[in-house]
């Protein structure tokens, strides 16, 4: 990579990231406005916390770190149809997993729930409240995690702008869910939970 290509790189994913943090700044002064510090938005954020969890464990952790260097190394070598063969053959396995660990955490969020906020144990209906909006977000880990995975692909290939925009794609989507389902669903923080999904 060329010293002019790197700074241009380096612009792009600084500009981006910038974005990503000023728009995540108005996302919390939005979400502070529509659902305030309430024991519904504890309970969203609970229920967004535990997939973003899992997505630092499955799509940008441990996993992202052992493939790329077998995808480069395997792009590098063997050339474009092993890649490809290597993509598929992973993409398909890891979307596989994804879909049955979000199937079950559809199924067993209120054990979810109670494991991650032993504190609502206490209020049944936060708790309640809690594993439905968690049953909403728990399929984001899949799609997040595919997302991650080509992410680590293109930021490889050196292409570098489409991995650091899609921060932005998920604020946005909260903002917007805030000011046009929050208003129309009850409970309110049910709009979040359908925006994140």
């Amino acid at each position: 990579m060329t010293t002019e290509k790197m700074i241009w790189s380096g612009v792009t994913v600084g500009g981006w990231t910038l974005g990503s943090r000023v728009l995540g700044l108005l996302r919390d002064i939005v979400l502070a406005n529509t659902v305030g510090a309430s024991a519904g938005a504890d309970a969203f954020f609970v229920a967004f916390k535990i997939p973003n969890f899992l997505r630092r464990l499955f799509g940008e952790g441990a996993f992202a770190q052992a493939f790329v260097p077998v995808f480069t190394e395997t792009r590098e070598k063997e050339g474009d149809q092993s890649v490809k063969r290597l993509i598929d053959q992973v993409a398909g396995r890891l979307g596989l997993i994804l879909i049955a660990i979000s199937i079950l955490g559809v199924l067993l969020a209120p054990w979810i729930a109670k494991l991650f906020a032993p504190g609502f144990s206490n209020d049944p209906e936060k708790l309640t409240l809690t594993a439905d909006l968690l049953r909403w977000t728990f399929p984001y880990l899949g799609f997040i995690c595919l997302v991650a995975f080509a992410g680590g692909i293109l930021n490889s290939i050196g292409r570098f702008a489409v991995p650091a925009a899609t921060p932005v794609f998920l604020n946005l989507s909260l903002m917007g869910s805030a000011l046009f389902l929050v208003p129309l669903m009850s409970p309110s923080v049910l709009g979040l939970a359908i925006g994140v999904a």
